[in-house]
């Protein structure tokens, strides 16, 4: 693939985003390679963050945690297929990373409303920060990507869930690659590209076979996150004005 272009894709969510689903998605193309969160083991490795991730020994020893080496070897290392997509959290983009990660491919945000992701992430990670659920570093990645002359899409987690289509024809568009409807089903279980930590977070996601239509939680916010859901809807409206 030496002599061919390569499209390099990142998208940043945060958890709970149906970030697995769009990587099924795009993993069903012919021309692209899918990664999982490969700057997850860095992350651990440089914050304070580990002692709260399940199955943080295990991610740990599954990949590279220098951020350098990540680029090197995965996000710009030798590839097979002409678009590689990275399924990446945004709370993972810290000090360490390369500024090529950023700068030298395209960048997409995926976004979600706080409410229902702090409803259902409090199961995995108890007491969540504004950092755990990655909302306000997504709004630091769209002013970062901004600096790079970059105007990164912005998808909302229910407008693809309802209308994934429309929403995936025009990020493919944006990305500048065809669209392809294999993109709308996938076969369910788990994946061969699936993280370690799968057994704890992708229970539903390997459930499915496509997208789902958006359905509103029933259970309610817990009381203990109702503040941090507040803050953080503020920057989810900023956000949402700018979705496809």
């Amino acid at each position: 693939m030496s002599d061919t272009p390569v499209t390099r894709i990142n998208v940043w969510s945060g958890p709970r985003n149906v970030s697995t689903a769009l990587m099924y998605s795009f993993r069903q193309r012919a021309d692209t390679r899918v990664f999982d969160e490969p700057l997850y083991a860095h992350y651990l490795a440089t914050t304070t963050a580990r002692s709260e991730h399940p199955m943080n020994d295990e991610v740990l020893a599954s990949m590279s945690p220098d951020a350098e080496v990540v680029a090197e070897t995965v996000i710009f290392g030798p590839t097979d297929r002409p678009v590689l997509f990275f399924k990446q959290m945004a709370h993972h983009w810290v000090a360490g990373v390369p500024d090529r990660v950023l700068s030298d491919c395209f960048n997409a945000l995926l976004i979600r409303d706080p409410r229902e992701v702090l409803t259902t992430v409090v199961h995995q990670l108890p007491q969540p920060t504004m950092t755990d659920i990655g909302i306000a570093r997504q709004l630091d990645l769209l002013h970062a990507l901004r600096g790079f002359g970059q105007d990164p899409p912005v998808i909302d987690a229910k407008r693809l869930q309802n209308d994934p289509e429309t929403v995936l024809r025009k990020l493919c568009d944006r990305a500048g690659i065809g669209w392809d409807p294999a993109m709308l089903s996938w076969p369910a279980g788990a994946k061969p590209e699936d993280g370690v930590w799968a057994p704890a977070w992708y229970s539903n996601a390997h459930t499915t076979t496509g997208f789902l239509p958006h359905r509103p939680k029933t259970e309610p916010l817990p009381d203990h996150v109702a503040a941090l859901a507040d803050e953080a809807s503020g920057i989810y409206d900023e956000l949402l004005e700018l979705a496809l």
